[in-house]
């Protein structure tokens, strides 16, 4: 399969109305925590598993779970997600992690109010449960990037959570290029740029299943967080440009 081909399964809706909102779940040797995963999509919306060079046989097992599977050979969270992205043929997109830390059955509210015109980008902001849900250096780093965040556009976030969601026209809009881990926060830094309204809502967050890729160690997650500050040093983008190329 390439990296453009995709296997349309029963988590799809019926082809008359077409998917409403697409799951975008990226995922690197996620086999174990599949299964949980996808048992946990909402009804009726397709889940968009995007395996980014797993040797684990993730996406046989996807497949058969009846997710969609597009194959992206590029390393990255940020192509994997991207990829996804451009997958998706829903007027609502989300994101969550595949690793089972967040819960995609949330996700029904976050896209709610996006539907009902109460905000434009939905952000999950994780609270932590059980030991080792989330490690002291990778809270220390996402705090620094939030006060960046903060001084760089003047919102006020906690968290620049994984699990989200936005109309993927308003996403496209934003011509995302960070293919690496600083894709989460370039779809913010962007999204505020273009005058979209962005808030956030308690969600919990779980100990993983398997090895964290990126901000399991403090490598990773200096790498992770010297990514996203290289978002943060890109120039502000014409609000007005911006905003003419998101179609509302």
């Amino acid at each position: 399969m390439t990296d453009t081909e995709t296997s349309e399964t029963s988590a799809s809706l019926p082809a008359t109305s077409g998917p409403l909102v697409d799951v975008v779940l990226p995922c690197l040797d996620e086999a174990a925590a599949l299964p949980k995963v996808l048992a946990r999509i909402p009804p009726g919306w397709r889940a968009i598993v995007v395996d980014n060079g797993s040797t684990d046989g993730s996406a046989e097992v996807a497949r058969s779970l009846g997710a969609t599977v597009v194959h992206e050979p590029r390393r990255g969270f940020g192509a994997a997600c991207h990829a996804g992205l451009t997958a998706s043929e829903a007027e609502y997109v989300c994101f969550c992690d595949c690793d089972d830390s967040l819960d995609p059955a949330l996700l029904p509210s976050f896209v709610a109010r996006v539907a009902d015109g109460s905000c434009d980008l939905v952000l999950g902001r994780r609270r932590p449960e059980g030991r080792g849900a989330w490690p002291l250096h990778a809270r220390a780093g996402n705090a620094a990037l939030s006060l960046m965040l903060r001084r760089r556009t003047g919102l006020r976030l906690r968290d620049l959570g994984p699990l989200r969601a936005a109309r993927r026209c308003d996403l496209l809009a934003l011509d995302l290029t960070d293919r690496r881990s600083g894709y989460p926060l370039q779809m913010v830094v962007r999204a505020s740029d273009a005058g979209l309204r962005i808030t956030e809502t308690d969600v919990p967050y779980r100990p993983r299943t398997g090895r964290s890729k990126v901000t399991g160690t403090w490598l990773g997650t200096w790498h992770a967080v010297r990514d996203m500050r290289a978002v943060l040093a890109e120039p502000a983008a014409d609000r007005t440009a911006a905003r003419a190329g998101a179609h509302r």
